[in-house]
């Protein structure tokens, strides 16, 4: 197990003379040892870094942040204050922590007392440094989308696997009660033969004009940017300068694809648990979508995605859904939802639609048990606790990335479908489209020098 065994060879100083640092490496120890640490390395420091993964992975005594990484040095120091007053506050010492602050996240990644990090970034920096952990031999937690396109998310998972490292996406729906207990009862046919899912998502409004403005000392723009084409900056396009609000980047599509990606892979991938399709995907698509006329955000808004697969299951996803996942089958229907659960302050959620987790035609079904010999899938209290669970074990972890990159294609070929008019038939083994190569030229993207997957060198 990479750097988690014990030392081979012992070392010439007598253990009880012996003085170590407060934070031991987790290459010096076995795995089960009392003072063995998860060293993290965290790259990006904002709305969901400090509001979710952090402040959900920092509570866990096996996890240790001594680094923070962020382009912004704002959110840069605020990571760093965020790390050492947590660690203050537990252990009643000022001194305990002294994380490291990186500008550039390669430079992180060479520190070889970083076991894992977690990447919390902009959608369009999320492949590329996941990919570089992953040769790295760092394990990774990486925010949802999985990939900003079908190649790069393709490029990703081959990486990942290859490496043998730990990824887990950051669709925490998994490690909901309700989700897992959906999928369960209907794939044990509580509700009969499965014909259809329905999936509730929200768009994006869209918004004013937003003039050129000065590029803040404190911000790597270019850097921020990354793959994506140079464009003047404006503070609305990127985010808060000082707050941790909701930032302008989701509703560009320049660097995402709107809440079919933004919220879409919870859905897709917690939906797929149900109908048996985590390693596979749709066969036809076609999509419907009201885009802005004009102002700086561009993505999607009012929506509706057809899909259907080959097990005779057909796929439909609009705003016009309640927010969640609806089986049908049969023989009666479920319902799951988060509830009134929001993973930041700034989410968008109709809480009048969404407020009851778990529903069903007949709540005899909702209290069905399943039994040994039926299908149990697996179960987590936590996705951040899983993920550390698995670093250790070397498990699989709950949302592993290939089933990541499976639920993002979803995401990914149903914003195609809403550019390309008519059905397109999507080949989910080789990952193309059969009938349209306008459609098959944005499974990728070019990639601005020398940011992005494809200056990646593999040996």
């Amino acid at each position: 197990m990479k750097r988690r065994n014990f030392l081979k060879k012992a070392t010439a100083t007598a253990v009880g003379t012996a003085v170590f640092p407060t934070i031991v490496p987790s290459s010096v120890f076995g795995k089960n040892a009392p003072s063995n640490k998860i060293n993290i390395g965290q790259i990006g420091f904002g709305r969901i870094a400090q509001s979710h993964d952090v402040a959900e992975t920092i509570p866990y005594d096996q996890a240790q942040f001594i680094a923070v990484c962020d382009v912004d040095k704002k959110r840069m120091q605020d990571g760093k204050k965020f790390i050492d007053s947590y660690y203050a506050k537990k252990t009643g010492k000022s001194n305990y922590s002294d994380a490291k602050m990186y500008e550039d996240y390669q430079e992180m990644l060479l520190n070889k007392d970083i076991d894992a990090v977690i990447i919390s970034t902009p959608d369009h920096w999320h492949s590329e440094p996941a990919a570089r952990a992953a040769l790295a031999k760092k394990d990774i937690y990486l925010q949802k989308p999985t990939s900003l396109t079908v190649a790069e998310g393709r490029f990703l998972s081959d990486i990942v696997k290859r490496q043998g490292v730990i990824l887990q996406v950051g669709t925490q729906q998994r490690s909901s009660p309700q989700f897992r207990i959906a999928a369960e009862l209907v794939r044990n046919g509580r509700i009969g033969k499965l014909h259809t899912v329905k999936i509730g998502l929200p768009g994006d409004p869209p918004g004013p004009e937003a003039p050129e403005m000065p590029v803040p000392a404190n911000l790597n723009y270019d850097m921020w940017l990354g793959s994506t084409p140079e464009v003047y900056y404006t503070e609305m396009r990127v985010h808060p300068q000082n707050n941790y609000g909701r930032p302008g980047w989701l509703r560009c599509e320049q660097f995402g694809s709107g809440m079919i990606t933004g919220w879409g892979q919870h859905h897709f991938e917690s939906a797929a648990w149900g109908m048996d399709t985590e390693y596979t995907g749709p066969i036809s698509v076609e999509a419907v979508a009201q885009f802005p006329k004009s102002g700086l955000w561009d993505v999607h808004g009012d929506f509706m995605v057809h899909a259907e697969y080959e097990n005779g299951i057909t796929m439909l996803v609009s705003g016009g859904y309640p927010n969640g996942i609806r089986y049908e089958g049969s023989e009666g229907w479920i319902f799951v939802s988060r509830g009134n659960y929001v993973a930041s302050a700034s989410d968008p959620v109709d809480k009048e639609k969404s407020a009851k987790a778990l529903d069903a035609s007949d709540p005899k079904i909702l209290t069905s048990e399943i039994k040994e010999h039926e299908i149990h899938l697996t179960k987590s209290n936590n996705q951040h606790g899983n993920w550390l669970e698995c670093i250790k074990s070397r498990k699989e972890p709950i949302s592993p990335v290939e089933v990541g990159h499976r639920a993002c294609t979803i995401c990914l070929i149903s914003h195609i479908a809403m550019k390309v008019p008519g059905k397109l038939a999507w080949d989910p083994t080789v990952e193309r489209f059969k009938n349209n190569e306008y459609a098959n030229a944005m499974l990728k993207r070019s990639q601005r020098y020398p940011y992005g997957t494809d200056y990646i060198k593999v040996y």
